[in-house]
């Protein structure tokens, strides 16, 4: 608080809210990490180790990587420093492999990568009209932010402790947003398209981006009274969106569509045979559909109305590439789980005119 106290005077306290949290990163360094560091750390032995052609084939560790090309190459880019750290780290064959120097260069990875996040933090403070805010600092609106997102205490949990990415892809996002908010609408495209190659969790809010673009940038003029002006979409803008998109997947995908193995990129990127949950943590319906379809065999079996030699032996939790199976009530499909996806993202909105 007295780093920030100084920082408040000169007006800087931006940096010591950066500077401090960076500080806590380091601090959290020793600390517990998940199974995650270890998958992290394969993907790392892959795409240092064996050429692009065997990528999304290997499978020495039951880890395979499952994330999009970009984020492919960003292991790539990581692992030609972490050569100098510990080159045992990137040996295929190493399995669990762990070590002092492949602590630090792992967990001063997420560090370093953060930067992203906090260069994007800053950008969304800049769109922040501060006008109304309080002569206290703390009443501030462009602190208030600052604090809740660079001292975003899940973030730093799931980042600088289970040991993930995440802060570096929220960066990606956050400018993104920035852009759009500062009337840069290509830019804001091409970061999210850039990010969607990254980690494609993201689609679920390509939806959202479709329907602000089109509005706000494809839409070049506005009624007096704020509605839409039809007559004056611009397919120019619309083709332009459409050219960055495209783009940028070329760039992310065609190698492998000059290898002939975009089946099998997706089907690692969209491993529908994990299962519908794929750690014991999925807090969702299916959770406690397939919950229920365990109560059920359980009953089954102890009503002799199971064989127990029919039963499979996949486990519906275990978060591995493997077909399951439900026992008694129906097996849900990977087409089911598409339109259930689809309704959820429309919502009830959508719907209520039917």
């Amino acid at each position: 608080m007295a780093a920030l106290g100084v920082a408040t005077g000169g007006g800087d306290w931006f940096s010591a809210l950066a500077l401090g949290v960076t500080l806590l990163k380091c601090l959290l360094i020793p600390t517990y990490h998940s199974t995650d560091f270890e998958v992290h750390r394969n993907w790392l032995a892959i795409t240092h180790s064996l050429p692009i052609s065997q990528w999304y084939y290997e499978a020495t560790s039951e880890w395979t990587l499952d994330y999009p090309p970009f984020f492919a190459w960003f292991e790539y880019a990581l692992s030609h420093v972490a050569k100098y750290f510990d080159q045992e780290m990137l040996n295929v064959r190493n399995l669990n492999y762990s070590s002092s120097r492949t602590l630090l260069f792992q967990r001063f990875s997420v560090i370093f990568t953060d930067t992203l996040f906090v260069y994007a933090v800053h950008e969304c403070c800049k769109c922040i009209d501060g006008k109304k805010a309080g002569r206290e600092l703390t009443e501030k609106p462009k602190f208030i932010l600052s604090v809740l997102l660079l001292w975003n205490f899940g973030l730093l949990i799931v980042d600088h402790i289970h040991f993930q990415y995440n802060g570096f892809l929220s960066g990606l996002m956050l400018l993104s947003i920035a852009r759009l908010f500062q009337k840069r609408h290509k830019e804001g495209a091409f970061l999210f398209a850039v990010l969607l190659h990254f980690k494609h969790i993201y689609l679920y809010v390509a939806p959202a981006y479709g329907v602000y673009l089109l509005r706000s940038y494809c839409f070049t003029a506005n009624k007096p009274d704020g509605s839409i002006r039809w007559n004056s979409f611009s397919f120019l803008r619309l083709i332009s969106l459409g050219l960055i998109v495209f783009l940028v997947s070329a760039l992310s995908l065609g190698p492998f569509l000059a290898l002939n193995q975009l089946p099998q990129v997706f089907s690692r990127l969209f491993p529908f045979k994990r299962g519908l949950c794929h750690a014991y943590w999925a807090p969702n319906f299916w959770a406690l559909y397939s919950a229920l379809d365990k109560v059920l065999s359980i009953i089954g079996l102890e009503l002799k109305f199971l064989d127990p030699s029919k039963i499979p032996k996949a486990s519906m939790t275990s978060g591995l590439v493997q077909q399951f199976q439900h026992t008694v009530l129906p097996s849900v499909t990977p087409l089911a789980t598409l339109i259930c996806t689809l309704i959820a993202i429309l919502g009830p909105e959508a719907f209520s005119d039917v």
